[in-house]
C-alpha cells in the first residue's frame, strides 16, 4: 500500500521538470531571431549616439578640434543638425549593425566558439565573418549618412540625395568606400564582439557576478568600446574621407590611394584624428547596444551572449 502510494506522488511531480519549464532561461534565438533583436539594440542605440558621431565625422572632414564643430554646428545650424542624417542612420543600423551584432552569437555558435573557454580567435572570427557582411548589406546607407552629417548647409531631402548620387555615378556611388568599409567592420566587429565575450568570462571569474548581470554587460562593453577604438580608427578615418567626395566628383580612385594621399599630406598620426569623439562614440554604443541586446534576449527567454 505505502508503495503504490509513493509511486503516485512521485509521478504527480515529474510535470513540474520538464524542458518546457526551463526553456525560458536556456533558449537560443535563431539566426534571424537574434539578428532582428541585434536590430532593434542598434536603432534605439542610435538615437543617443547619432550626434556624437555626426561631430566625429566633421571634426574627420574639416580638421576642426571638438568643441570649435559643435560651437559651429549649433551657431550655424541649430540644435536639430546634430541629428542630420539620422533616418540613414536607422536604415544602416537595421541593415549592418543588426547582421554584425545580432548575427555574432548564432554564426559564434556554429563554428564550435561558444563555449566560454574556446580559443579566442574564434571568438574574433565570428565577430569578423558577420560585420564584413553586415557592412555590404549597409554601405549605400553609410555613404548617404555621412554625406548628410557633413554637410554644413541646408538639410538635402532624402530623396534629393539619392537622385544626385544615382545620377552622377549610378549603383556604384552607393559603394564608394566599400572595400575599407568591410575591412573596417571586419576589425570593429572582430575587435567588439571577441573583446566584450572574452572579457564577460574575465568579470565574471573575477566578481562572480553572471552572465546575465547587467553589470557584467556593462563592464564588457565599455572595455570592448576602447580596444574597439584603438584598432578601428585609422579604417573609420579613410572611410569617412572616401564617403563624404561629392557625388559628382571622385578625389580619391579608392582605399589605397586615399591612405597615400593622407599620410603624406597629413602625417601618419592623421589617421587617429576624431580618436576622442570616435572613444565617445564607441563606449556608449557599445555599452547601449549590448547592454539592450542582453536585455531583448532575457525579455525573449534566451541565455546571454
Amino acid at each position: 500500500m505505502s508503495s503504490s502510494s509513493s509511486t503516485d506522488k512521485s509521478t504527480k511531480t515529474l510535470p513540474t521538470s520538464t524542458p518546457t519549464a526551463t526553456m525560458g532561461m536556456t533558449g537560443t534565438p535563431t539566426l534571424l531571431q537574434s539578428t532582428i533583436l541585434g536590430g532593434s539594440a542598434a536603432v534605439f542605440a542610435v538615437n543617443f549616439t547619432h550626434p556624437i558621431e555626426l561631430v566625429k565625422s566633421r571634426v574627420q572632414v574639416t580638421e576642426n578640434g571638438i568643441l570649435q564643430t559643435c560651437s559651429n554646428t549649433m551657431k550655424n545650424e541649430g540644435v536639430a543638425a546634430f541629428w542630420k542624417g539620422l533616418p540613414w542612420a536607422y536604415c544602416r543600423e537595421g541593415s549592418y549593425t543588426a547582421i554584425r551584432l545580432g548575427a555574432y552569437a548564432p554564426v559564434r555558435d556554429a563554428i564550435g566558439a561558444g563555449a566560454p573557454d574556446a580559443p579566442i580567435y574564434m571568438k574574433f572570427l565570428a565577430g569578423a565573418i558577420t560585420g564584413a557582411i553586415g557592412s555590404i548589406a549597409g554601405n549605400p546607407f553609410d555613404v548617404l549618412k555621412t554625406l548628410s552629417q557633413t554637410n554644413q548647409g541646408k538639410s538635402i531631402p532624402l530623396s534629393t540625395l539619392v537622385r544626385q548620387m544615382y545620377r552622377d555615378q549610378g549603383i556604384s556611388g552607393f559603394y564608394r568606400g566599400v572595400n575599407v568599409n568591410v575591412m573596417r567592420a571586419i576589425v570593429l566587429n572582430a575587435t567588439n564582439m571577441g573583446v566584450y565575450d572574452v572579457a564577460k568570462g574575465k568579470v565574471v571569474e573575477s566578481t562572480g557576478w553572471s552572465r546575465k548581470d547587467p553589470r557584467t554587460a556593462f563592464c564588457s562593453s565599455f572595455l570592448a568600446g576602447f580596444f574597439m577604438t584603438i584598432t578601428v580608427a585609422p579604417f573609420d578615418f579613410i572611410r569617412t574621407k572616401l564617403m563624404n567626395q561629392p557625388t559628382n566628383q571622385k578625389i580619391y580612385t579608392g582605399m589605397t590611394d586615399c591612405l597615400v594621399k593622407t599620410v603624406a599630406n597629413e602625417g601618419p598620426l592623421s589617421l587617429w584624428r576624431g580618436f576622442i569623439p570616435i572613444w565617445a562614440r564607441f563606449a556608449p554604443m557599445a555599452t547601449i547596444q549590448l547592454l539592450t541586446l542582453e536585455a531583448l534576449y532575457s525579455t525573449f527567454g534566451f541565455k546571454s551572449i
